[in-house]
């Protein structure tokens, strides 16, 4: 599902890490942890096709239409833009081929999934961090993608909102889909995800979430 063979990436002529040669098959759930800074969300960029590497390359074995789903980090998204919050929901439908009707069947389902309920037409500028991070999940439910990435999907949920996430994230590897997370809770990924990619200056090292957690307990500082 994802190839990577002498990956660098990062701003020109700033290499992030060392080069990263990595394959994840399909149906697989990584985690992918680090300090701030080395590369978390520039990768996730790279294997969405939004950066280029700077050498190196990513094969990824999905459809060129509608293959990949990035939920990128909320402050990219900007507030002004003129929609209400089911609009932004709805957007996750784009490239399906389902009817109008099953369309609005299935936007119902997923406000309702992650509860968004009363909240459909309100402008994103009225929404909180919470509720608008709600919205971006309940987008990528909407997506039929076999790859998701997600950029630290739980930022700034609470209790509620972080467990609507982990069930979804599960559901979604149930269904066979491949996910790439990166999260900077670490608890949560000991807890949820088995296989972890830790980010470095000096490297990226694949293995057991467990373990490398602590190993590495500064990795809390992503």
């Amino acid at each position: 599902m994802i190839d990577c063979q002498a990956l660098r990436w990062g701003a020109p002529g700033q290499l992030l890490t060392p080069p990263l040669n990595l394959q994840r098959p399909a149906g697989s759930l990584t985690a992918v942890i680090g300090a701030n800074g080395v590369g978390k969300s520039s990768l996730l960029k790279v294997l969405a096709g939004l950066q280029k590497p700077l050498s190196g390359k990513v094969t990824l074995d999905v459809p060129r239409r509608g293959g990949v789903s990035f939920v990128p980090q909320q402050h990219h998204l900007d507030r002004q833009f003129p929609i209400n919050l089911q609009e932004l929901v709805a957007a996750g439908s784009w490239g399906t081929r389902h009817t109008p009707a099953m369309r609005r069947l299935k936007l119902q389902t997923v406000l309702d999934d992650w509860a968004l309920n009363g909240l459909e037409h309100r402008p994103l500028m009225a929404l909180s961090g919470g509720e608008l991070q709600r919205a971006l999940l309940a987008r990528l439910s909407l997506a039929e993608a076999p790859l998701l990435l997600l950029d630290e999907p739980h930022a700034a949920l609470d209790e509620l909102g972080q467990a609507l996430l982990w069930n979804h994230i599960h559901r979604w590897h149930a269904e066979g889909r491949t996910l790439v997370v990166v999260c900077h809770d670490l608890a949560a990924v000991r807890q949820h995800i088995v296989q972890t990619l830790r980010i470095s200056p000096s490297g990226c090292v694949l293995g057991a979430s467990a373990e490398l957690i602590v190993q590495h307990p500064h990795a809390q500082v992503a």
